[in-house]
């Protein structure tokens, strides 16, 4: 998906469904919605890109294309991690059932990428399990805070799908479960804390964050930042 924002409304977006073609949609669905709202890129102050976890190609891509605009109008650079990004997009819903966060991206195999978010909170100790045996090493690129309503209990990582996961935090707290790796998950998990909900609309979610990392001047250096894969390349 590819949007155009006036500070944390969208006003114009387009989403492509057909993977294998990022890379040729993407610069023209700019141009559509750059004439649409009769602008030109030099108009642009910023560009937000999700930066990842996901899929290698679009990744590539989304990445590729934000840091070219960025290099070039020499304008900032703002990276959001996706899990990130679809708490956000779930916080309504967490206020509503008092529940923790937890997105899920399918990683193929028996493997996720997850983490973990409760609402205004302190951080929390994690299972032993999450935090030990299958935790990948933290990511280079830390989460923004910046008037975050959202505390981490487990960081963006891949994961080894095993029932006993989220076993301890289940115990104590309803958790949403959610995103494209959820379905794997509710096959397996017996909790009655488990609540599974569909991916609401992550555009608005994502404007919001990347207004307030503008706002604050928490941006990403378009030379150096790189997509978070947070495991071995893949594609779809």
């Amino acid at each position: 998906m590819t949007a155009l924002c006036s500070g944390a409304e969208v006003l114009f977006s387009e989403e492509n469904k057909i993977a294998k073609e990022h890379a040729s949609w993407l610069h023209q669905a700019i141009g559509r919605i750059l004439s649409e709202a009769k602008i030109t890129v030099r108009d642009l102050e910023a560009v937000a890109v999700v930066a990842g976890p996901g899929s290698y190609t679009g990744l590539r891509v989304g990445m590729a294309a934000a840091k070219g605009f960025c290099y070039a109008l020499k304008i900032p650079l703002i990276t959001q991690n996706t899990l990130r990004v679809m708490a956000e997009s779930m916080i309504s819903f967490a206020e509503e059932k008092q529940a923790l966060i937890c997105p899920i991206i399918d990683a193929r195999r028996d493997e996720l990428f997850t983490a973990l978010f409760k609402l205004n909170a302190e951080r929390v100790t994690l299972n032993a399990d999450l935090s030990t045996a299958n935790r990948q090493p933290p990511t280079a690129n830390q989460l923004s805070t910046v008037n975050s309503q959202l505390s981490t209990i487990l960081p963006p990582q891949a994961l080894i799908l095993d029932k006993t996961a989220f076993d301890s935090e289940l115990a104590a707290n309803p958790i949403i479960f959610f995103g494209t790796g959820a379905e794997k998950w509710k096959k397996i998990t017996e909790s009655s804390h488990a609540i599974f909900l569909p991916q609401p609309d992550m555009i608005q979610a994502f404007a919001k964050l990347a207004q307030a990392d503008f706002d604050s001047g928490t941006w990403a250096d378009p030379v150096y930042s790189e997509p978070v894969y947070l495991k071995e390349f893949f594609s779809y």
